[in-house]
């Protein structure tokens, strides 16, 4: 039954508002589809976030004017549906792969994601890709991730200098000195005949509290410590350099 001019320009009239906001459109053709089929296929296009119709070329041509999906609807032929969405535009074609995947009376014709047509090859590879909230997911753990890290190293940092600190209070190189510089408990002054020893000694404490820091900061962050294999050596020969400017006893 052919439908009057007043109808036809109500169903344009609607079907230009619910386009009028969509980004993307899959059009299709099909051939024996039962209503139970239909009913499936509008229902599992309900929940990837879509709308779908049943269109007559013409009017569907219309009712896209001056929408993102025109290019699509305009000079179709044959039995055309058109499924649409302003959402996400692989959860759409993933819904309808899947679907076409067990009911071969539904078949693709084109498509169009932000004005640009894409052929049936083209859905059938945007069906693969993932979907929006995958990519955000994948993003936010992007960028989660470094901050995450670096929270870890910092807490770490703390935790190991504290332990360094710790270890020095209890060598007893961070306590103190009672007794005025340069004097003896008894009031007198020290004999002060290695001053190059003692600074030769202190730096080598100095560079060993040094380097027990690095190498714990660095186990932290998980790296290879550097100079961690000569801690020993190092302080030895620091030590040696230091006992060689020691004077002779006798002199």
């Amino acid at each position: 039954m052919a439908l009057s001019k007043s109808k036809k320009n109500e169903k344009v009239k609607q079907l230009a508002g619910e386009l009028e906001h969509s980004t993307s459109a899959i059009i299709g053709t099909f051939k024996g589809l039962t209503a139970a089929k239909d009913f499936d296929l509008r229902k599992t296009i309900r929940a990837a976030g879509g709308s779908y119709h049943v269109v007559k070329n013409k009017l569907a041509a219309k009712s896209a004017e001056g929408t993102k999906v025109e290019a699509a609807l305009q000079g179709l032929k044959g039995v055309s549906s058109v499924a649409y969405t302003s959402g996400d535009p692989v959860a759409l074609a993933k819904a309808l792969s899947n679907w076409v995947k067990d009911n071969a009376e539904f078949t693709f014709k084109l498509g169009i994601i932000d004005g640009k047509v894409i052929n049936v090859s083209e859905i059938q590879s945007l069906a693969t890709l993932p979907g929006k909230e995958e990519l955000f997911s994948k993003l936010l753990f992007l960028i989660n991730s470094p901050a995450q890290r670096l929270a870890t190293v910092i807490n770490a940092t703390g935790r190991n200098l504290a332990v360094v600190v710790n270890q020095a209070v209890e060598q007893g190189k961070l306590q103190g000195d009672p007794v005025e510089a340069g004097k003896s408990e008894t009031g007198k002054p020290e004999e002060t005949g290695k001053p190059e020893a003692k600074q030769a000694e202190a730096a080598a404490e100095t560079t060993q509290a040094t380097e027990a820091a690095a190498h714990v900061e660095e186990s932290a962050a998980g790296e290879q410590p550097s100079g961690a294999a000569q801690p020993e050596n190092s302080t030895a020969s620091q030590g040696g350099e230091a006992a060689s400017t020691e004077p002779a006893e006798g002199q």
